[in-house]
């Protein structure tokens, strides 16, 4: 009785797992997301997906060149905010899902003019792009992912979701020419205040968190080998992670994630 009893909570603590596993092969993988998922910065881009920045080296692309996959795509595109994934990329998924990727909530906050502005404009519209982006961390950022996970569980309800967060720009631990010690420091506090609403909201939603600031510590700009561009040209790879950051930063960190 004991030892039946024994072997049933062992079957049960194993079925997670054998739910979560898929067969090599049979892994039909989508890629949602803004620019940290089509692979800007990495510069080299799909020419057909114009403004999207897609390319073969963003770590979707990655992962699935170096697993046995049934189908991959990626709809992700350069700008595009929660409103964009619920009314067009979200069309890419199905029932045959069986994978789903996403980064959203940077422009939803206004990220990459809050970039521009601080690195090339005025120190007023700088903290002004700011503390919008903290207003709206702290108000709707919540109810938009919440709305956008909700359509992507609707749309493929038997595929694994993993939800990428974003690295923290800057090391704060080094002198740094690009922008000042206070300004950096920020800019990653906004970046750990956007990381927990997303990963809260994610895991209130069911789905697994990839934590950008872990897979790419010690990588990050001002560090001695940033997996980051520095701001220049062409100035939408500014702030981007570059090659590096897909192969050596984001896609071990998925690999680890999906076992």
């Amino acid at each position: 009785m004991r030892s039946s009893r024994f072997a049933a909570l062992a079957m049960a603590s194993l079925m997670p797992v054998l739910l979560a596993a898929t067969p090599a092969g049979e892994e039909h993988y989508v890629a949602l997301g803004d620019s940290f998922s089509s692979g800007q910065g990495t510069a080299r881009y799909y020419r057909d997906s114009g403004d999207c920045a897609r390319g073969p080296l963003a770590y979707s692309a990655l992962w699935a060149a170096t697993n046995a996959v049934g189908s991959y795509k990626s709809v992700a595109c350069s700008g595009d905010t929660t409103a964009d994934v619920l009314n067009g990329q979200i069309k890419a998924l199905s029932a045959k899902t069986t994978l789903v990727t996403i980064s959203i909530g940077g422009n939803d906050i206004g990220a990459p003019a809050a970039m521009r502005e601080c690195t090339i404009g005025s120190k007023s519209g700088c903290d002004r792009i700011l503390a919008n982006a903290v207003k709206t961390i702290s108000t709707t950022l919540a109810g938009k992912l919440d709305a956008t996970y909700a359509a992507i569980r609707k749309a493929a309800p038997s595929a694994k979701v993993v939800v990428v967060g974003y690295p923290r720009i800057f090391e704060l631990g080094r002198s740094c020419d690009v922008l000042t010690r206070s300004r950096r420091a920020q800019v990653v506090g906004i970046t750990d205040s956007l990381a927990g609403v997303i990963s809260a909201r994610a895991a209130a939603a069911g789905f697994a968190f990839l934590d950008g600031r872990n897979a790419f510590a010690g990588h990050e700009l001002c560090s001695t080998t940033p997996w980051l561009n520095e701001p220049g040209l062409p100035a939408d790879d500014s702030y981007h992670p570059n090659r590096a950051g897909h192969a050596k930063g984001y896609l071990p960190a998925l690999t680890a994630l999906l076992g």
